[in-house]
């Protein structure tokens, strides 16, 4: 044979062979989330709570301090910074106030962001809100009211809006 018949048949015999590939036993493939940083309000929303003051004879002069209790608890992502702040209220006028259900006396009130009330909260003011649960937080929100002794009796109540922002 000549060289040509050789090469010829040698092309012939490859194409005769089963067409083999190296196999693929393994692969990667990417898997990605992303986690937006945010709170949930836990209770439902339209109630925050209330500062109930308690009641008292209309001729007392007690200081009556009270937490913020009954309202909702907040879930955040670790490490979100939680803040919020407490308007002035219905009857908000040179600082917040409690009026006579049906009358127009009204009864000033302070308002807090810690336990010992060392820290004022003022109109508007926007405060962060510690937490060591980001599962359980509740809004650190403390009252005192100073007794005047010498307004009509009936309730005195008061209507605040709280906004949280993270």
């Amino acid at each position: 044979m000549n060289r040509l018949g050789c090469a010829a048949l040698l092309v012939l015999v490859g194409w005769g062979l089963p067409l083999t590939l190296p196999a693929v036993t393994s692969q990667s493939f990417q898997v990605s989330a992303t986690i937006t940083p945010g709170c949930l309000v836990v209770g439902g929303v339209s109630n925050y709570g209330s500062l109930a003051f308690g009641s008292y004879s209309a001729l007392s002069t007690s200081t009556v301090s009270v937490a913020l209790t009954g309202g909702v608890t907040l879930q955040c992502t670790p490490g979100v910074t939680l803040n919020m702040s407490v308007n002035g209220g219905l009857y908000n006028s040179g600082g917040r106030r409690m009026q006579l259900n049906s009358g127009s006396a009204q009864i000033p009130y302070q308002l807090f962001q810690d336990a010992g009330l060392s820290q004022s909260l003022g109109i508007s003011q926007t405060v962060a809100v510690a937490y060591s649960n980001a599962n359980n937080i509740t809004l650190p929100i403390y009252g005192r009211v100073q007794l005047p002794g010498n307004q009509p009796g009936g309730t005195y109540s008061d209507t605040l809006q709280v906004q949280l922002s993270w």
